[in-house]
């Protein structure tokens, strides 16, 4: 039964690439090979004729060099039925003529439209993010239960909620604390950004982060430099998701705005989707919700409290109903070989032949 459902299945792909190809579009890498083949196929039948005409002593056969499948009567039934073996062998000729062509596709690009969004992801990796904030879903078991393993959760999930859905987004990871540091660039590849995310979220690789203060800034515009990099800032659909717990030390301590520190994405007309995690906890110094709604407003995003884990997960399903968009991308093929779907299906036609020929008394008298 596994080997009928192989070949159904090999025959049902060789049909769909058949109805995939045009001739128009094919090039031939052994065409010359292909029409030496063609004459001398031609010669053999010419010889064939010839031996046949001349070589044969009864003066009926020398009228009859191929089978007589029209008569002065017209189309028979009979007649045509009996030499369908050998009109399956013919047919099977001009696929195996084409196959010995090497027929091959030659480099194309085309450009396709799916729903999604070029989606940047920033992730908070201060020692501020140590802070507990309890997770039963999204960190399970998550040392300290910190909140920076819970946002990583958070960030996982969205993932694979946009994954789970009808998109195709291009989505990259940006790590920040004093520094920003591009962890994976934009990708389609939904599973190794899925695996980075992993890796961050170990302990060890989070105590050995160098830089664990909070510039948020520099995520911005490590984030809007990926955009320009891969030539996104003037395409529709981009999108930055920040997971930060607010407590930015160029607001707090150097006295810039929370509009400078969005100022890059403001400028790059990027929208910001800020979800500030752990909301405002005592004794904890950190930007006022006010402010942060304030300036991601200005960037056409939303500000979100991520006081708990239930409410982050409430932002990340609100972002992607909020986030269907479309991207264009350019698709590009390489040259393949195509001579496989010709090659089997002239071996199809053959092996037909033979089985009606052995096998239906119809077909035993091969003229």
């Amino acid at each position: 039964m596994q080997l009928v459902r192989d070949l159904a299945a090999l025959l049902e792909a060789t049909w769909a690439e058949l109805g995939e190809l045009r001739l128009e579009r094919l090039l031939f890498a052994e065409s010359a090979t292909a029409r030496q083949a063609v004459i001398a196929l031609i010669g053999l039948a010419i010889v064939f004729i010839v031996i046949r005409s001349f070589g044969a002593s009864n003066p009926g056969h020398k009228r009859m060099a191929l089978p007589a499948i029209v008569t002065s009567a017209g189309w028979s039934r009979a007649s045509l039925s009996r030499h369908g073996a050998l009109i399956l062998a013919l047919a099977g000729l001009p696929f195996f003529v084409l196959a010995l062509g090497d027929p091959r596709t030659a480099l194309t690009r085309s450009e396709t439209t799916y729903p999604g969004r070029r989606i940047s992801l920033l992730i908070d990796a201060s020692s501020s993010m140590l802070s507990a904030l309890p997770s039963t879903r999204l960190a399970k078991g998550a040392p300290n239960n910190a909140a920076f393993f819970t946002t990583v959760g958070a960030a996982r999930f969205f993932i694979e909620r946009r994954m789970q859905g009808k998109y195709r987004d291009l989505m990259a990871l940006i790590e920040f604390g004093d520094d920003a540091y591009v962890i994976t660039p934009f990708t389609t590849d939904y599973e190794n950004i899925l695996l980075s995310t992993s890796l961050i979220g170990d302990w060890n690789e989070f105590m050995a982060f160098p830089d664990q203060g909070t510039v948020v800034a520099r995520a911005v515009e490590q984030a809007v430099g990926l955009f320009q990099a891969f030539d996104y800032l003037d395409s529709a659909g981009n999108l930055l998701v920040i997971f930060t717990d607010g407590a930015d030390a160029d607001v707090l301590e150097n006295g810039k705005t929370v509009d400078d520190v969005l100022a890059e994405a403001t400028r790059a007309k990027i929208p910001v989707y800020l979800i500030k995690i752990g909301g405002n906890i005592a004794n904890k110094r950190s930007v006022a919700d006010e402010l942060w709604i304030n300036a991601v407003q200005k960037t056409g995003g939303k500000f979100f409290s991520g006081a708990d884990e239930a409410m982050i997960i409430e932002s990340i399903r609100a972002i992607d109903r909020s986030s269907p968009g479309k991207i264009d991308i350019k698709q590009y093929s390489t040259e393949r070989p195509r001579y496989a779907p010709f090659a089997l299906a002239g071996a199809g036609f053959w092996c037909l032949a033979l089985l009606l020929r052995f096998t239906v008394p119809t077909f035993q008298t091969f003229p």
